[in-house]
């Protein structure tokens, strides 16, 4: 079955799942043509014996606007996990595919949509499936990880229309149109021809560092 590439975004109190809270989630799906064809949002209530994290909140305080769209008619998470499960396994039917976690960074966000969907929904429907766009671009681009910044990417790969407003769907959106924009252009690279062999070719140009040598 084909991939259905997830776009998601999630805004938080605080650096892992638990001890701090999920406050938003926010899932798109998006065409290569830059259609957005589903879309999945929530605000969640804490975490009942959670905390707040003060390097966190200190930064929300810079962020007020958001913060209050994010502090906005909040769920308990249990139902708004079971819904989002339920709706992962719904539009993945629907377009006959497997769904696919994608995100920039990978590491943050499904570290906390996976919590919750194992603590409270029982399973996830993603499995382990989880696409950390940073390093897609890394290998099309073939340059190092520190190198691939939002930023620094092609200038046609970025939505121009979608600020990143720090409320979950607003940047699961923006972070879905980039991503189709990658797939698009990294399905006419492999059109033009085969890729090169980047990382072949830094192996070959790059020795084991001193200690590295030492220990071998």
């Amino acid at each position: 079955m084909p991939d259905l590439f997830i776009s998601t975004d999630v805004e938080t109190d605080g650096p892992i799942p638990g001890p701090y809270s999920m406050l938003s989630i926010g899932s798109v799906v998006v065409s290569e043509e830059g259609e957005l064809l589903e879309r999945f949002s929530a605000n969640l209530d804490l975490l009942p014996d959670a905390q707040t994290d003060p390097r966190t909140m200190a930064w929300w305080a810079g962020q007020p606007a958001a913060w209050a769209a994010h502090r906005t008619d909040t769920r308990p998470p249990d139902g708004v996990m079971n819904e989002y499960a339920r709706w992962v396994e719904e539009v993945a039917e629907c377009h006959r595919s497997k769904p696919v976690f994608v995100a920039w960074p990978t590491g943050f966000d499904f570290t906390f949509v996976y919590w919750y969907l194992i603590r409270f929904a029982g399973h996830s429907p993603f499995g382990h499936s989880a696409l950390d766009m940073r390093s897609y671009a890394m290998g099309m681009l073939g340059r190092g990880y520190r190198q691939v910044r939002k930023n620094a990417l092609p200038k046609v790969w970025r939505p121009p229309d979608h600020p990143h407003t720090h409320i979950a769907l607003d940047d699961a959106i923006e972070q879905g149109l980039l991503f189709a924009n990658m797939l698009k252009a990294n399905a006419a690279l492999a059109r033009s021809g085969p890729a090169l062999g980047t990382l072949a070719s830094w192996a070959t140009e790059h020795e084991p560092c001193a200690s590295h040598r030492a220990q071998t």
